[in-house]
């Protein structure tokens, strides 16, 4: 079982920059596979970013490439979201999720979420 605590949410101008962060526990992170996810009122969830267990595989959502960025760091167990130059269309529920197995960025593959962390952009 795995545990997931996101942090780092909350509201900001847009243009504006926000990190999150997801703290795991409960298995050897470095095995695990990470993801952002993200779902707005009304709308599906979506991949925001996805990194492999060895970084070696990284995704990102088409509406956030070039502006958001996801990193882990394997001592502290942690998997982080840099948002940049955020859009009030970033407006969302963020969720981290993470797999064991094989790499996927595909969120109905991701077994084990955290409870999620609300980001909301102002125009």
């Amino acid at each position: 079982q795995v545990q997931l605590v996101e942090s780092g949410g909350g509201l900001v101008q847009a243009g504006g920059s926000l990190r999150l962060s997801c703290a795991a526990s409960g298995r050897t992170f470095s095995s695990l596979q990470m993801g952002w996810f993200r779902q707005a009122p009304g709308k599906e969830r979506e991949l925001v970013a996805s990194l492999s267990s060895n970084g070696g595989f990284r995704d990102y959502g088409v509406s956030v490439k070039g502006r958001f960025a996801i990193s882990r760091d394997n001592a502290k167990n942690t998997v982080y979201l840099q948002m940049n130059s955020l859009k009030p269309e970033d407006t969302a529920v963020y969720y981290c999720a993470a797999r064991s197995g094989v790499y996927y960025a595909n969120p109905l593959m991701y077994e084990y979420w955290g409870q999620g962390t609300q980001v909301t952009v102002s125009s």
